[in-house]
């Protein structure tokens, strides 16, 4: 006997797969990356990234207005200093890069969230999260030392107008470090976005080409989780989460969508960013460019992937894109 349940009755129209279609995908969904750097009138391709810019200061009002026009809710900042040092010092300075990008985009519009990743590979000279020594015995970051940096820059990004911080130097104690320092300088009412699983990922490359933030020794491995390891990336969430975090993060997406499904699982209150990172991205550009997938088809089933796994928004350099095949 031929079975009388027929699951492709609802896939024979359109319009009836869009009334059953369970995961929708829409530009609310999305955060934009921004890379910002000193100068004037800078607008400086990425190469690894084909579409994205480092882009001055003076130059972040058009795209401001680009990024409203198209729906998107919220840029994330990334900062390349003129300078660099041992310790980061621009990344706590008033007149910081991204202090000033801050400041720039709140003076153009009040309508776009502005949130800040609060670290320090983009400025230190060694191209790691924080202050590195050898006082283990080992040189490394220096995780508690670095506590009070991090506190001291999410700090400076709030006073410059930021709307949510995100740590994402996967140092212990951090989100509870940046949340006292917050609330002892009267900004209770700032959100913590911390990225809880962020993993030692080999994604990450052009990435590190935009924001110039490659180590110059050794690696991240100390600090960022083991792409072999599940389990501990609840810890590290189930810690943020008892420090405050009130949003959480898993980074990178695409290979991990079976971590942001367990978070989400874990943790269903809280709500859930993935990060669709760099080499994600560039992954999908090269073969497009090559004629070997459909760019649209491909970032936009990734995307909707990175939902269904349970992400309720996503970090990712199609947003602009994205934001615009969805609205044809």
């Amino acid at each position: 006997m031929f079975p009388n349940v027929r699951p492709r009755r609802l896939r024979r129209h359109p319009r009836l797969r869009d009334l059953v279609r369970e995961t929708l995908l829409t530009p609310d969904d999305f955060i934009l990356p921004l890379f910002v750097r000193h100068g004037e009138n800078q607008k400086i391709p990425i190469a690894s990234m084909p579409g994205h810019f480092q882009l001055s200061v003076d130059l972040l009002a058009q795209e401001i207005k680009e990024i409203e026009e198209l729906g998107i809710p919220a840029v994330i900042l990334f900062g390349i200093p003129e300078h660099k040092d041992a310790t980061g010092s621009d990344a706590v300075s008033d007149d910081g890069i991204v202090q000033q990008a801050v400041r720039a985009i709140k003076a153009v519009t009040d309508n776009l969230l502005v949130m800040t990743d609060v670290c320090f590979c983009e400025f230190t000279d060694h191209g790691h999260c924080g202050i590195v020594n050898d006082k283990t015995g080992l040189v490394d970051v220096d995780n508690d030392a670095t506590l009070r940096l991090l506190a001291q820059e999410a700090v400076s990004h709030a006073e410059s107008g930021a709307d949510l911080v995100a740590p994402s130097g996967m140092m212990d104690g951090m989100i509870e470090t940046i949340r006292m320092g917050l609330d002892d300088n009267h900004f209770e009412h700032i959100p913590i976005m911390s990225y809880a699983a962020k993993y030692q990922s080999a994604f990450y490359g052009p990435f590190r080409d935009a924001a110039e933030s490659a180590p110059q020794f050794g690696n991240r491995a100390s600090y960022q989780m083991d792409p072999a390891n599940g389990r501990e990336a609840i810890r590290e969430v189930d810690l943020d989460v008892e420090e405050g975090a009130d949003i959480l993060m898993v980074k990178p997406a695409l290979s991990y969508l079976d971590i942001i499904t367990r978070v989400k699982e874990a943790h269903a209150e809280i709500p859930l960013a993935a990060y669709n990172v760099s080499g994600e991205f560039s992954m999908v550009k090269a073969a497009a460019a090559q004629g070997w997938i459909d760019e649209r088809q491909v970032a936009l089933e990734i995307l909707t992937s990175i939902k269904r796994a349970g992400a309720d928004m996503i970090i990712t350099y199609f947003a602009k894109d994205a934001s615009r095949w969805l609205d044809e």
